[in-house]
């Protein structure tokens, strides 16, 4: 019984973990070392930075490789807008 419920509760977390990824308000940082760690630890590999209209933009893909537009403010360096790549 110990065995089953053990792996129902681990298998229950599996999908939260499987879909992190970088959301708007996270603190990523200002410099592009910092940003890039961050944003490796929410899930996110960079590619490329870019500045966009006044903010960072981080080009990254995710765990399942789908592209991703992270958009950072260079001042807070929190996330203020993240949008699936095209």
């Amino acid at each position: 019984m110990f065995k089953k419920s053990l792996a129902v509760l681990i298998l229950s977390f599996a999908p939260v973990a499987a879909h992190a990824a970088p959301a708007v308000g996270d603190m990523v940082g200002t410099g592009p070392e910092e940003a890039k760690a961050a944003l490796a630890r929410a899930g996110c590999t960079v590619r490329e930075f870019a500045a966009e209209d006044g903010k960072i933009e981080a080009k990254c893909t995710d765990a399942s490789n789908a592209l991703l537009e992270v958009y950072i403010d260079p001042k807070s360096g929190k996330i203020t807008k993240v949008k699936s790549g095209d």
